[in-house]
């Protein structure tokens, strides 16, 4: 069987995602709209953050996803491709909209295209999102007056065989 990623990238490919790419490169200039796409995908994501595993290390990226196009928008980190945001956004609106490949009213089987485009976008840009959680532990401690912590291989990070395959 293939890897979420691997199905990720098949959604990715599909016409139905192309829309959401569209939607969203013509969102990215609306930063009021953008917030409010980002509350809700965060509550929805939040909702289903009791999984544990996997899925819960994919709900946790998922999340970073959704800080990642925050700071974005917000100014506050810019050393990201405006593609990549773009893309970061269409996975986000597909994660909110009813209308995808498969409708998230149907148990379980409803939010895995869901995930599977979440983990594609995860493994694409892995390095991108890599230095973004750096850049918020760096920022985070400059807040705080704390140095910060040791820099730390890739296990903040997990490889993408622990996010597991279907």
């Amino acid at each position: 069987m293939s890897s979420l990623a691997e199905k990720g990238l098949k959604i990715s490919k599909n016409a139905i995602f192309s829309v959401f790419i569209t939607r969203a490169s013509k969102l990215l200039g609306r930063p009021f709209q953008i917030a409010i796409i980002l509350k809700e995908v965060a509550e929805k994501l939040a909702d289903k953050k009791s999984s544990k595993g996997a899925f819960g290390q994919l709900i946790d990226l998922g999340l970073t996803l959704v800080r990642l196009v925050q700071a974005y928008v917000t100014g506050a980190y810019r050393q990201v491709e405006t593609s990549t945001i773009v893309s970061g956004v269409a996975v986000l609106l597909y994660v909110l909209s009813p209308l995808d490949l498969v409708p998230d009213f149907i148990p379980v089987v409803g939010v895995m295209d869901d995930f599977a485009l979440i983990s594609w976008f995860i493994t694409k840009f892995q390095a991108e999102i890599a230095r973004f959680q750096e850049w918020e532990k760096t920022s985070a401690s400059a807040a705080s007056g704390v140095a910060p912590a040791p820099a730390v291989s890739d296990k903040s990070q997990p490889a993408v065989a622990e996010l597991g395959h279907s």
